[in-house]
């Protein structure tokens, strides 16, 4: 794993107009706009005449979906779509990619969601004992099977998701389809993001504002921590469940995970990561000349921090936008040289110079070892490597794809340690503090235990 991945991205429209519905082209093309938060596979559900059809594979968005497959789903006038990642090889199949379709006594039901539950095993063991079979290791079935029991106590789909939360612990923004409303929930501690948008006169939900503006539309809020929203014709009805709950949004949303020109929680994630950036250049005492960030995710970041120290930015690394998803490295010494294919230093920009080189996050140590070299060999004079994260030490329970602690370059290790070990002449971190003052504008709390081993709700044993 080069880099941390994130479970997945989720998307829900509806068209209330008849002459408009065209739900599925629509949940297509704002999965291409969330393609940034799972790479592994994608699905879309619609609901035409009261049935919900399904569509999934394994694969980027253009990959499972051609015309032939978008006419076959066309008519809707509602869809969910879902874009999912994970860092286990095994997983790449159909079964495990979302939505997940569900016919149940109370009704059809397609669901996809976006995070991890930290109590899944004992959910699914409880759910086993009374006769529950399950055909996958997804935490998305196992929230199927938790809103169809309470569907089957209560009146409405809503309500059964209220229910289900009392049970569900961890990270979940979950969007569902029946066969006559589209709801979007999202967990009481708020881990993961979700947002409200509106394209015309269709009302959506996405994990991303970026989604809304690639369709042309606008964000109109955020879903609330432990709120369940009904999205109807005349707009979203608002429920929230009674559950006391610290709020956490991952920190990673705003460092790595999001696209910059999103906006989570009341922050603008560029703006965040340029302030990150600036808060690096004021601790700093390196003397350097120029600064270059990593794409994408460090070019904000590098940004700033250029804008608060004096020192030109530049554009030293040069991203190859077109490395297919199954680009194979069979060999120790391919893989040791596939940064070259992704990433290749601008020799005329950092030869002689004293470079500042900007990431979000150093995870394992090697792909920054890497990009230091890379830098050396294109005849940088020094490399110093500054970081818009505090350093790993802990594990993550909701979603983030952090290898075991010990495989962490931090974990253990002292700065310089660490330093040595990617082959820089500095490093420095972002401190935590400067962190959460970055993050100050959020409107609800936010989650960094990975750095700090502070978790808003408790985590397995034995971890």
């Amino acid at each position: 794993m080069a880099k941390l991945h994130e479970e997945c991205g989720v998307f829900g429209v509806c068209v209330p107009d008849p002459r408009e519905r065209d739900a599925a082209y629509t949940a297509y093309r704002a999965l291409y706009a969330l393609q940034h938060r799972g790479q592994e596979s994608a699905g879309i559900a619609v609901r035409r005449g009261g049935q919900l059809l399904l569509r999934k594979a394994p694969g980027l968005v253009p990959e499972v979906f051609d015309k032939k497959t978008l006419s076959d789903l066309s008519g809707a006038d509602a869809a969910i779509g879902h874009v999912r990642y994970t860092y286990d090889g095994a997983e790449r199949d159909t079964f495990r990619a979302q939505p997940l379709l569900v016919r149940h006594a109370a009704g059809d039901m397609a669901l996809c969601y976006n995070g991890k539950l930290v109590n899944a095993r004992q959910l699914r063991m409880e759910s086993e004992t009374r006769g529950g079979i399950f055909q996958t290791g997804t935490d998305a079935e196992i929230i199927s099977h938790i809103i169809v029991r309470e569907h089957l106590r209560t009146n409405t789909t809503e309500d059964a998701i209220l229910n289900a939360m009392h049970y569900m612990i961890g990270a979940y923004s979950l969007i569902v389809l029946d066969g006559k409303k589209l709801i979007a929930a999202r967990d009481p501690n708020g881990y993961r993001p979700l947002c409200i948008g509106r394209v015309g006169g269709c009302w959506c939900a996405a994990s991303e504002s970026c989604a809304f503006e690639a369709l042309g539309g606008e964000m109109v809020r955020d879903v609330e921590p432990g709120e369940v929203v009904v999205l109807t014709e005349d707009g979203p009805v608002s429920r929230n469940v009674n559950i006391l709950a610290r709020h956490a949004l991952c920190s990673f949303e705003l460092i790595y995970f999001a696209r910059p020109d999103s906006v989570i929680d009341g922050v603008s994630v560029d703006l965040f990561r340029r302030e990150a950036g600036r808060r690096l250049a004021r601790r700093s005492s390196v003397e350097a000349d120029i600064v270059v960030g990593v794409p994408d995710s460090g070019l904000s970041a590098a940004q700033g921090f250029a804008e608060a120290s004096g020192i030109p930015y530049a554009m030293g690394l040069m991203k190859n936008r077109y490395i297919p998803r199954t680009f194979i490295q069979p060999t120790q010494g391919q893989r040791e040289q596939s940064v070259r294919i992704k990433l290749n230093a601008m020799g005329s920009t950092v030869r002689g110079k004293r470079v500042i080189l900007v990431d979000d996050s150093i995870v394992r140590g090697t792909t920054s070892a890497r990009l230091v070299k890379l830098l050396r060999d294109s005849g940088a004079a020094e490399v110093h490597f500054k970081v818009s994260a505090p350093p790993f030490l802990n594990p993550c329970y909701f979603g983030t794809s952090l290898p075991d602690c010990r495989e962490l370059a931090a974990h253990g290790r002292t700065k310089e340690e660490v330093c040595s070990l990617i082959g820089a002449d500095s490093l420095q971190y972002l401190t935590v503090e400067d962190m959460r003052a970055a993050a100050s504008g959020l409107r609800w709390g936010h989650c960094d235990a990975c750095f700090t081993g502070d978790y808003a709700v408790p985590v397995p044993h034995g971890h």
